[in-house]
């Protein structure tokens, strides 16, 4: 005979300070209250319920922004989830600052390899286990290596950065504590769902290791990937969703007997509301919207910004924008930079600033023709075109480029209607961020490029200069085409 408990465990993932809910035709969808409401209603109805948040609470919404993640801790704490895993953007405010808001936390956040390089220290605890009925079940926390990238302006701070890196630390940590007889053990990742898959097939039955709930591709799914045994699940992005799995643990062995998964809707048919989250939310809202509500400018039309990995209207735009006013010959600006999918007609502060939250400084840097033609190759490579998250940029005017993605060629590379150059010189300004991570996103060094000429800031704000062009101008458009022309192996055409 079996002994067997059940398990539910609900999760959110990629939040990104997506507190409100929206109107979509006649119902209200997602919203902290409604995500609340519903995590309350399952506490209520089952009898072990465990919440688990897979990074990335931050970012996004200007209650987020305007206080620095304190708003979002604040709310956090309201929904109360059992256990939270960083993501990358829990670091955009700077490690130091992200220390303070754990202090905030009335909930544990754990991560097993963020650590102060002088001594190998970790910053968080590494896992937890939790206690419920009888049963102890173990979380451990896993970034994505796209953390390093943002924390390399703090060159204290480390993290692991392979995969297999990250599998031996799984499996020290399951060696360790199996011993307590751990019945369950959930890996609380945030390195993106196919790396997920990748991170399953390298792990070690003997290890434990039951399911892994992940985050940072924002990937809605149907039902999980099954690697190695293992269930593997993400719940999208925002509030709109949670996930919801039902287990029926076998204590004796310590293994899943049986599970269902699914992705639940929030909305208000199917959700409850939280007054009391409902009520902060509104405080923050009132504060800010104050602020926030003044009119930058009107466009000609709703501008987009669809995807990250092909031109977009956003990206010529804010592209141009730069270039010009800091006197670059080109500008590379990150695609991830832009947040939402469109923007406009009508511009208010608060639509900006969730539209463009990074306030970077931007550099110039000196290229040779040869040099941009690597760079970009690197950006269109393979798994950046199939969708991973891996850093793409959009090109300001001058730029035009025409890639075969079955050769792995350029048909064009042209700079001002000309063939560009290989031994000549160019202006590149790329925000901090991304000069920083040079050899990430271009498979160049800063020192070969300063071999050029030297490096320097040439700006402190990116989005203040922005904000200040789009007030200077009205009824600004962008074609979002022509720049960026890709022939996928498909047989289809981005860009035309």
């Amino acid at each position: 005979m079996k002994n067997l408990k059940k398990l539910t465990l609900l999760h959110s993932n990629d939040m990104h300070g997506d507190f409100l809910a929206e109107q979509v035709d006649q119902d209200l969808i997602g919203g902290v209250s409604l995500l609340s409401g519903y995590v309350s209603k399952v506490r209520h109805e089952e009898k072990n319920v465990l919440y688990a948040i897979a990074g990335d609470m931050f970012r996004g919404s200007v209650i987020d922004s305007e206080f620095h993640g304190i708003s979002t801790i604040q709310i956090m704490n309201m929904l109360a989830p059992d256990i939270v895993t960083l993501g990358n953007h829990e670091v955009d405010y700077g490690v130091s600052h992200l220390l303070f808001l754990e202090k905030c936390a009335e909930f544990p956040i754990i991560n097993a390899n963020l650590h102060i390089k002088t001594n190998n220290a970790r910053l968080f605890e590494p896992c937890k286990i939790i206690e419920i009925d009888g049963m102890k079940i173990l979380f451990i926390g896993i970034i994505t290596e796209v953390a390093l990238m943002q924390c390399k302006m703090d060159k204290m701070i480390g993290t692991l950065v392979t995969l297999q890196d990250a599998a031996e630390e799984v499996g020290r940590i399951c060696d360790t504590y199996n011993a307590l007889d751990i019945d369950f053990t959930v890996l609380l990742t945030h390195i993106g769902f196919e790396e997920d898959q990748m991170l399953a097939a390298m792990l070690d039955p003997a290890w434990g290791v039951d399911v892994i709930i992940g985050g940072h591709s924002h990937t809605f799914i149907e039902e999980p990937a099954v690697v190695n045994g293992i269930p593997i699940v993400q719940a999208g992005t925002g509030t709109d969703q949670i996930g919801r799995f039902d287990i029926m643990i076998d204590t004796d062995n310590n293994c899943i007997d049986s599970y269902t998964w699914k992705p639940i809707p929030i909305n208000e048919r199917t959700c409850p509301k939280d007054p009391g989250i409902e009520e902060i939310i509104n405080n923050y809202k009132t504060s800010t919207d104050a602020k926030y509500g003044r009119i930058i400018t009107k466009f000609v039309r709703e501008l987009t910004h669809p995807t990250r990995i092909e031109e977009t209207e956003l990206g010529d735009l804010y592209a141009d924008a730069l270039r010009e006013t800091l006197g670059l010959d080109i500008m590379l600006l990150g695609s991830g930079s832009i947040r939402t999918e469109k923007l406009g007609p009508v511009v208010t502060k608060k639509d900006f600033d969730e539209n463009f939250p990074y306030n970077d400084g931007v550099f110039v840097t000196y290229w040779t023709g040869k040099q941009l033609k690597q760079g970009l190759l690197r950006m269109l490579r393979d798994e950046a075109l199939a969708g991973e998250h891996t850093e793409f940029y959009q090109l300001s005017e001058g730029l035009e480029v025409e890639y075969d993605q079955k050769s792995h060629s350029f048909l064009k590379f042209n700079f001002n209607g000309e063939p560009i150059d290989d031994n000549k010189i160019y202006s590149v300004g790329l925000e901090q961020f991304h000069y920083t991570n040079t050899k990430d996103s271009f498979d160049l060094e800063v020192a070969d490029l300063d071999k050029n000429r030297t490096s320097r800031q040439i700006c402190t704000s990116c989005a203040g200069v922005l904000e200040e062009l789009l007030q200077k101008g009205q009824h600004q458009d962008a074609m979002g085409k022509g720049r960026l022309i890709i022939h996928l192996e498909d047989g289809t055409t981005k860009g035309v």
